[in-house]
């Protein structure tokens, strides 16, 4: 039984490596994401909502029937030939079928129709921009995962320098060749490393598992990422196209468009509760209450007008508020395009100050290398101290980890720039 438990704990926890490309991670985020799911929904109830205001051009037909248990009912039928007193009512059956068919409403169901679809395309537009937002979250989640695990790399390789310099400085110590402090401090410096890279190993699993949860995968798969993602793009159009291409492309700046077009038509619409209504009516009534009446093909057809005469002196509420609501949309379409430049414009700077710094990176690395290999060869001769070999040793690994996240990050500037621009999925 122990052994049974621990080689179940052993499978239990064994962890899986799984290889997946960002389009893989984008369209394993897609299926999976709940939000899209919510949105999708939303669609569907809209497009129920048309379904909704088209059957209203559709007649009502209703069906009524009962019977009623009378007691001892008083019936005293005026006119009546003869004396022989009131029948003995105790019992009644009948059935009404009444059909109503709309012919004007003020133009009230032709607005409703008009403002269920312009609303059904406003859902699906919404839909399209959440799925714009999951494709950049899924971009921003697998550049946070490359990130961690190449400068967890980057951190071993410099730790396994340093563990091979401090088992040189030991022996060196032995023979009284260095100072022991000298040798506390390559130590410490290591013992830095180490923490460095036990904090990077945490970040490194915290990006796993958030990318597991993003794809649906299960949390102890390890992901392995494909490094062709980086690839540094350059054909960015200008600026002004940039943001033509927003104002054209994004997708809740077109989902307003439609909600502007149905908040008109509900003005419309509120207009016309002030107009009468109008129907062709139909029915058919049976009754039977024994021992005084029966009543069979009572047809009856003709036109039905409706209207409500407080419209005469009570306020067009309805009016008002579909008046605030327009321009509350408006406004809101103005303060998105607001923020869609305002982003633009950052996310634009940010994608240029990206490039710039792999430049200067790249630099930063040769000059580092350099240095250190001056500043050992003038430790070996006793012309530097421990200290600022050390200090030279740090400025290569900074170096080293800068350049190791720039690319990504030129790679996730690019991409925000698309997402900003309603031009992501177009791209991935």
């Amino acid at each position: 039984m122990l052994l049974t438990m621990v080689l179940w704990s052993i499978f239990s926890f064994a962890q899986t490596n799984e290889k997946i490309t960002l389009q893989q991670a984008i369209t394993m985020s897609i299926k999976n994401s709940k939000k899209l799911t919510i949105a999708h929904a939303k669609v569907d109830e809209a497009n129920a909502a048309i379904t909704e205001a088209k059957d209203r051009q559709l007649p009502d037909a209703k069906i009524t029937g009962s019977y009623l248990r009378l007691s001892s009912a008083n019936i005293d039928i005026k006119g009546a030939q003869g004396g022989g007193g009131s029948p003995n009512v105790n019992q009644a059956l009948y059935g009404i079928a009444n059909v109503t068919l709309p012919i004007y409403a003020g133009g009230k169901i032709k607005y409703g129709i008009e403002s269920a679809n312009y609303l059904a395309q406003a859902a699906n537009l919404a839909e399209a921009n959440d799925k714009e937002g999951i494709i950049y979250n899924t971009i921003l989640a697998y550049t946070n995962l490359y990130k961690a695990a190449n400068l967890v790399t980057v951190v071993k390789e410099s730790l396994n320098a340093a563990t091979k310099r401090d088992s040189t400085f030991s022996r060196l110590e032995q023979n009284g060749i260095i100072a022991r402090n000298d040798l506390l401090k390559a130590q410490l410096q290591t013992s830095n490393i180490e923490l460095t890279l036990l904090e990077a190993q945490s970040n490194l699993t915290v990006a796993n598992i958030n990318m597991n949860i993003l794809l649906g995968l299960a949390e102890n798969t390890i992901i392995e990422v494909d490094t062709n993602f980086i690839q540094i793009k350059n054909n960015l159009p200008s600026f002004i196209d940039l943001e033509n291409s927003a104002l054209q492309n994004r997708k809740d700046l077109q989902a307003i468009g439609f909600q502007k077009k149905a908040a008109t038509i509900g003005i419309k619409a509120a207009k016309a509760e002030a107009y009468p209504t109008i129907a062709l009516t139909g029915g058919y009534i049976a009754a039977d209450i024994p021992k005084v009446i029966s009543i069979t093909n009572a047809v009856n057809i003709g036109l039905g007008v409706q209207y409500n005469l407080a419209n005469l002196w009570k306020r067009n509420t309805k009016l008002s508020q579909a008046k605030a609501k327009q321009t509350q949309i408006d406004a809101t379409a103005l303060m998105l395009q607001d923020g869609i430049k305002l982003q633009l414009n950052k996310d634009f700077q940010n994608y240029l100050l990206a490039q710039k710094k792999i430049d200067v990176y790249e630099k930063a690395i040769i000059q580092s290398t350099e240095n250190y290999r001056i500043t050992k060869n003038k430790y070996d001769n006793n012309l530097v101290t421990i200290t600022d070999l050390l200090d030279a040793d740090v400025a290569l690994l900074q170096s080293k980890l800068n350049m190791a996240v720039a690319k990504a990050d030129v790679a996730l500037a690019y991409n925000k720039i698309l997402e900003t621009t309603g031009t992501l999925s177009n791209n991935n």
